[in-house]
């Protein structure tokens, strides 16, 4: 099941960013904190619905998330954000990334008058990268050295989607 999470949701959340097969594949850190998890959940709740986050539960337990962020306060950016997302990785494989990035992508493109979406993701992650590119992202960019991880910088790829309701030149 695709939802909102909870404050609830918390425990799961922290149990999957704090794996360090998890948190390697994101731009997090080590040692998640729960009260920002717990503060970041309850602002979206009362906040302006700029962003999204989402959760997929399985048994009852939250194996996957993802987000819409907001790319800057510049009215000029409105209709981009960034996603970010992680599914548990004996999750991995049963589309549950797939079905949460659709659900952003239906709620970014249909309901909040997003045409572009963008994404930074490890260049060794061929599964991930495999998954945006099936839901119509395109790499824009290699950015080298980008990310360090395990004490090695890695590339990452910039990949973005962009939807038919806009013109651009």
């Amino acid at each position: 099941m695709i939802r909102r999470p909870t404050v609830a949701d918390v425990p799961d959340i922290l149990a999957g960013v704090s794996r360090p097969e998890v948190y390697a594949g994101l731009l997090q850190m080590p040692y998640p904190s729960e009260a920002l998890w717990r503060q970041r959940i309850e602002d979206m709740a009362k906040g302006p619905q700029t962003e999204l986050m989402l959760v997929a539960e399985t048994n009852a337990r939250v194996v996957g998330i993802a987000g819409l962020h907001s790319v800057g306060a510049s009215p000029r950016r409105a209709h981009v954000r960034s996603v970010g997302l992680w599914v548990l990785p004996e999750h991995q494989g049963q589309g549950i990334g797939r079905a949460l990035l659709e659900a952003l992508i239906d709620s970014a493109e249909n309901w909040m008058g997003v045409t572009r979406l963008t994404l930074e993701v490890n260049a060794d992650n061929a599964a991930a990268i495999a998954l945006y590119r099936r839901c119509g992202f395109e790499q824009e960019g290699l950015l080298r050295g980008d990310v360090l991880r395990k004490g090695q910088y890695i590339d990452c790829l910039l990949m973005a989607r962009r939807s038919g309701l806009l013109k651009t030149s």
